[in-house]
């Protein structure tokens, strides 16, 4: 599917500069690139986004043809698929010397191996390797969806299911408005800085980040069993560029000023945004999947940067410290020289990985099933 690479292959590479416009500095990334990379962390909620729908589809599969789904079996393709290359990862982390260049320490190994980072560890000290936050909530994801979808599916119902995507989606603005009114606020009118509590109380949690997943669920399960809906919606592919689009605008501006306030734009974004964003993204998909719309052509490179996605993610942040130790004569004042180098990084070590590592264990997967 080659619209799907395109979009994983954008979530990459919005995470990528994100993560270097923040961490390497002003000066890293050239004044036209700036703004882009401010609003890259919505890569996440697209990986979100295409991870419901790839994981649904798979649960569906069964059903389609008049069979349940093993649990042990999603469970071990996703373990196959998660595990190896995260552990050789987090033992570089903490095992290899000089690899952890990051600032602050890393978190206990039991937060990383238990998945449970994004819930229960100190970010005001240990934000090294912080990017595992996203991979808790799609481990959260892969554990709880096949049951549910398991007890759901002995009386399938439209209605019931509709339900039970919005009512976890009312949970999120739910939970998040609280901690607006109750945490954020309140500090913000007494002076005081409420980044840190935003991102373990709103943007890390599994409870308040699970409308990109949502999105992809519901994309799913259209297809899989609204095939009418489905064909209906998938032949106005511009028309789902163009709307996905403007719901992504308006969802940046309402993140706009995150930082600097908690009234206002900002406010509505922190209780909606998430969702808003996670409809828009969907119909993304659901454009790149279409008969019509743009993103549903081959991208010349796409398929490699997106099988190297996941690797990309893994590696990408350290490297950013790492290359400044490698190469200390581009670390200052050579902006281009640095992007190409960091680049050419990033996909090595990325190969590196996805071949001694990935695909191996994809291979055994398929091997041993």
């Amino acid at each position: 599917m080659h619209g799907l690479d395109t979009l994983r292959s954008v979530a990459i590479g919005a995470v990528l500069l994100f993560h270097a416009n923040v961490y390497h500095g002003e000066g890293t990334l050239p004044d036209w690139l700036v703004p882009m990379a401010r609003v890259g962390w919505m890569g996440v909620d697209l990986f979100f986004v295409l991870s419901g729908y790839l994981i649904t589809s798979q649960l569906a599969r069964p059903y389609l043809r008049g069979e349940r789904p093993g649990l042990w079996s999603f469970y071990r393709n996703r373990l196959f698929r998660v595990l190896p290359a995260y552990l050789v990862v987090l033992a570089m982390y903490y095992w290899v010397p000089n690899w952890n260049e990051e600032p602050g320490e890393l978190a206990a190994l039991g937060n990383y191996l238990t998945f449970t980072y994004n819930l229960l560890v100190d970010f005001s000290n240990h934000h090294a390797f912080s990017h595992a936050w996203s991979l808790c909530v799609e481990e959260h994801f892969y554990l709880l969806l096949p049951v549910i979808v398991l007890v759901m599916m002995r009386r399938p119902s439209l209605l019931k299911t509709a339900m039970a995507i919005g009512a976890l989606v009312l949970m999120g603005i739910a939970v998040r408005s609280y901690f607006l009114v109750h945490a954020l606020q309140p500090m913000s009118r007494a002076g005081e800085n409420f980044g840190l509590v935003y991102m373990t109380r709103i943007y890390y949690p599994t409870y308040s980040r699970l409308d990109g997943l949502l999105a992809g669920v519901a994309l799913a399960l259209i297809r899989a069993y609204r095939p009418s809906w489905w064909t209906v919606l998938t032949a106005h592919g511009h028309a789902l560029l163009v709307s996905g689009g403007a719901l992504v605008g308006v969802a940046v501006y309402l993140f706009k000023d995150r930082w600097e306030s908690v009234f206002g734009a900002p406010a509505v974004g922190i209780a909606i945004g998430f969702p808003l964003l996670a409809v828009g993204l969907g119909l993304l998909v659901a454009c790149a999947l279409s008969t019509n719309g743009l993103l549903r052509y081959r991208v010349p490179g796409a398929q490699l940067i997106a099988t190297l996605a996941y690797s990309l993610y893994l590696t990408s942040k350290e490297l950013i410290h790492l290359v400044d130790d490698w190469f200390p004569k581009i670390a200052e004042g050579h902006m281009a020289a640095w992007l190409s180098v960091y680049a050419a990084c990033c996909l090595i070590v990325a190969a590196v990985l996805y071949w001694c590592v990935e695909k191996p264990f994809l291979i055994l997967r398929d091997r041993t099933s």
